[in-house]
């Protein structure tokens, strides 16, 4: 394996929402950053993928709303599992991330007045979801991206992080290594100051709504280093996503089509929400997704396995104007939805659990910032729609400027007996072994969506981390083929491996978790438990610690 070094202040890992942000804060600061993007730069993170809005509490459209009453409804929404202090910070400064989005050349829709238009969505009180059309995320990284160029930060795409490089101590981060997708080239990274800003996990499962590249790879890069990660059983499945066909299966339907008034009905023709929640379509995603789950297993969805989305009792220049996207998204595979209903189910789409993180984006080892949804306690046990856009801002900023102060007073550093452990770990997975990386992560895939997903119980779950534990043995006979350009399975061995230990923590702390809270709902624990209004927190040193929220 041939190697090259990179030398830069901040490293940022990510190029969606917060990786840019992250970076643009951090270049203010006359650093030297890198971002590093697993896909193509600007257009592999999920944030281009979010369509429906960004919370901001401008009360341009409900003149009652406020700060205060957004910060309630977040904590509501989070089951109250939310870090009170982050989800405070998320609600006073998302509106002036917002209005700096708009200087970056963000356009958000407006009403006649000038002032910002909001959407209803779902779990909030008021309109307060601003938008542009249902492509508030594109228009976003369009944004972002012209930022980027503008300040001359340095990209670079299609490089997969496999490690952290930790100092002789193990307590301080000194940059990464990566592998090239391209080429198979060993890539050191050496920082003063990485930036975590690579996603979630949402490829744990075999239907989800983020881009390929979301396997989690974060959340493990960052445990090996000691960091802590909490509630990770907090996984969210947005209710609404494609079913057909086969290869649009789970592509995001946006909540958005809900906040517009559409409908959710059976296949006996019945509008069902009501009947699990008096907000109907607009109650919170966990309540929404389990009510869809429910209505499939007791025999009331379609053929396909799914319920009708309806819209076509709105009018044809509302959805032409404000679902446009969903309209092109159904007319590709032959639906027009202003004439017949969308046929949706869940499908995995964000973590609220991750990395923990102070107000400023430390993590827990020295040198580590994170922001954006690789990091936990934002958000809670469930993500309010509309949230997590503004996440990206608000935490992205927050962490590129706490990194960039730490890289003004730190020197770069290296330990090249860690990288040259890691080339090595990485150049012994070519072997002709017994099974195909792929082959394990199906299973993985399959395992998790039947065990672990959106009804779960302890028969399941210990049945789940049995084979998780299974299947870590057979990855260390991993077949990969030793070709150089583009080796797939070399990627799929990287990944499983991350995936592996991912799935894991995941199913581990859902054990843990007996009680239903949020997106975590256990059968045999239906009910919300006092006693567990607490996080979860794993640490690889196998420390277990409980945080009462």
């Amino acid at each position: 394996m041939e190697s090259e070094i990179y030398e830069h202040d901040v490293l940022v890992i990510g190029s969606g929402g917060a990786g840019c942000r992250a970076a643009i804060e951090a270049s203010r600061h006359n650093l030297s950053v890198l971002i590093v993007s697993k896909g193509l730069s600007f257009k592999s993170g999920c944030t281009t993928l979010a369509e429906g809005g960004y919370n901001a509490a401008f009360a341009t459209v409900d003149c009652a709303d406020n700060t205060e009453a957004h910060f309630e409804d977040t904590l509501k929404g989070g089951a109250y599992l939310n870090d009170p202090k982050l989800a405070r910070i998320l609600v006073e400064e998302s509106p002036e991330r917002l209005i700096e989005l708009e200087t970056f050349g963000a356009l958000f829709d407006r009403q006649e007045s000038g002032e910002i238009n909001q959407r209803p969505f779902g779990g909030q009180r008021f309109r307060r979801t601003c938008f542009q059309g249902d492509r508030t995320g594109h228009e976003m990284m369009m944004a972002l991206k012209e930022e980027v160029i503008r300040r001359e930060i340095d990209t670079l795409d299609e490089v997969m992080i496999t490690s952290l490089i930790m100092d002789e101590s193990g307590e301080s981060v000194l940059g990464a290594t990566g592998f090239s997708l391209q080429d198979s080239r060993f890539m050191v990274f050496k920082a003063k100051s990485v930036v975590m800003a690579c996603g979630g996990a949402g490829w744990l499962y075999p239907v989800t709504s983020n881009t390929l590249q979301k396997t989690g790879d974060g959340y493990s890069l960052c445990y090996d280093a000691g960091a802590d990660l909490l509630d990770m059983e907090q996984v969210q499945f947005h209710p609404t996503g494609m079913i057909y066909p086969e290869s649009r299966k789970g592509v995001l339907v946006t909540e958005a089509v809900r906040g517009e008034g559409g409908k959710l009905i059976n296949a006996e023709g019945k509008r069902f929400m009501k009947n699990y929640d008096p907000r109907g379509e607009l109650a919170t995603r966990d309540i929404v997704a389990r009510a869809i789950y429910n209505e499939i297993r007791e025999g009331r969805g379609t053929q396909i396995g799914g319920v009708y989305l309806d819209v076509t009792h709105l009018p044809d220049e509302l959805i032409e104007e404000k679902l446009e996207t969903m309209l092109f998204q159904f007319q590709d595979v032959g639906v027009d939805i202003r004439k017949e209903a969308m046929e949706v189910a869940p499908t995995a789409h964000h973590f609220m659990g991750g990395i923990r993180i102070n107000e400023n984006g430390e993590t827990t080892v020295k040198n580590l910032f994170a922001a954006g949804e690789v990091t936990g306690g934002v958000h809670g046990a469930n993500r309010l729609g509309g949230n997590a856009l503004a996440d990206t801002q608000v935490f992205g900023k927050r962490a590129g400027k706490s990194a960039a102060e730490n890289a003004l007073e730190t020197e770069i550093k290296s330990n090249d007996s860690f990288t040259e452990t890691e080339k090595e770990r990485i150049s012994n997975l070519i072997k002709d072994g017994d099974v195909y990386p792929i082959e394990i992560k199906k299973e993985l895939q399959e395992l998790m969506w039947k065990n672990v997903a959106i009804i779960r119980n302890e028969e399941g779950l210990k049945a789940a981390l049995k084979r998780i534990n299974e299947l870590k043995e057979m990855s260390n006979n991993m077949r990969i083929s030793g070709i150089m350009n583009y080796n797939n399975d070399l990627l799929d061995a990287l990944e499983v491996i991350k995936m592996l230990d991912v799935a894991e923590l995941v199913t581990k702390s859902a054990i843990l978790r007996r009680e239903s809270r949020g997106a975590h709902y256990r059968e045999d624990y239906p009910e919300t438990n006092d006693e567990w209004k607490k996080s979860i927190v794993f640490n690889k040193n196998g420390r277990i610690e409980f945080i009462e929220r």
